[in-house]
């Protein structure tokens, strides 16, 4: 019961919010945002709605439930890789990681109703994704273009590879949204959101240690294909990313010196989802985020 009222409570708070947000020119970065302050909130919460999309459409492709995110946000197109249409699950081999992939869906499609409730009248529209040339884009751009054509829906490995290109950035993107929220109530929303975020990021990297020796692609082992994915995301995104290992170790938790998770600024985000420094749109949102910060 207590459960409930909290729920609606802070859904009532976070409408409030995101039906009073005016709109902004652009925010591209953080500082900006901050000069804008009694506004920034449902801007940020539009910003992480774009984000939490973009994770659902994944994830639901994955395990056949597409149609449900179709549903969420407006008929903006999905591009998917050649002969897969979301409509029937991917082919895992393994039962255990079919089961991790409908549990993070469930959990992505959650975020983005409770996202869109809190929002009302407020919340954006489902942009343009691309699941399909942009993961073909990152792989290469990650390899130097070693890899080509990767198909994060063609196997359980590469299906890893393509969750571990964006929980990652989940978990940077609210961290680095926290200190722009003005709403203790907005506040505590986004920590729990981020906190799923984390424990999907710490699953996805822990799976792909255990891996981390195995072929991936292009003569390449797991361990090199993740620490060239760090890479590339590093050198967008404010030089803010650790790969699987740090001296010979396993590193699931990515973190600073004080082992504080890093957080991105809503611009090294863009950079990363943009697969291009200070581009506006590209990558895996063609036309770019719908919102005030795009």
């Amino acid at each position: 019961m207590n459960d409930k009222m909290n729920r609606r409570s802070a859904l009532l708070t976070l409408g409030r919010l995101g039906a009073g947000a005016a709109a902004i020119a652009a925010v591209p970065s953080v500082a900006v945002a901050q000069s804008a302050r009694p506004n920034v909130d449902g801007d940020v919460l539009n910003f992480a709605l774009n984000l939490e999309y973009l994770e659902a459409a994944f994830y639901a492709a994955a395990v056949g439930r597409l149609d449900e995110v179709r549903e969420l946000g407006g008929g903006a197109e999905i591009r998917l890789p050649a002969g897969f249409t979301g409509r029937s699950a991917m082919r895992f081999s393994s039962n255990a990681t079919r089961q991790y992939a409908e549990e993070i869906a469930e959990d992505e499609i959650s975020h983005v109703r409770f996202l869109r409730s809190a929002l009302g009248a407020s919340a954006v529209a489902r942009p343009v994704l691309d699941l399909g040339p942009a993961f073909d884009a990152a792989g290469q751009a990650a390899s130097g273009g070693a890899i080509r054509g990767f198909n994060p829906f063609a196997n359980d490995l590469f299906f890893l590879h393509g969750a571990y290109i964006f929980e990652d950035v989940g978990v940077t993107a609210y961290r680095g949204a926290a200190p722009l929220l003005t709403d203790p109530t907005v506040l505590g929303a986004a920590a729990g959101i981020l906190a799923v975020e984390a424990y999907h990021a710490g699953e996805i990297r822990t799976l792909l240690f255990e891996r981390r020796a195995m072929p991936a692609a292009a003569g390449l082992n797991v361990g090199q294909v993740t620490q060239a994915i760090s890479d590339l995301r590093a050198k967008v995104g404010g030089g803010k990313d650790q790969g699987l290992t740090r001296g010979g170790m396993a590193n699931i938790v990515v973190a600073d010196s004080n082992s504080v998770a890093f957080g991105r600024t809503t611009r090294e985000v863009l950079n990363i989802v943009y697969l291009a420094p200070g581009a506006s749109r590209g990558g895996f949102f063609p036309n770019g985020l719908n919102g005030a910060i795009r």
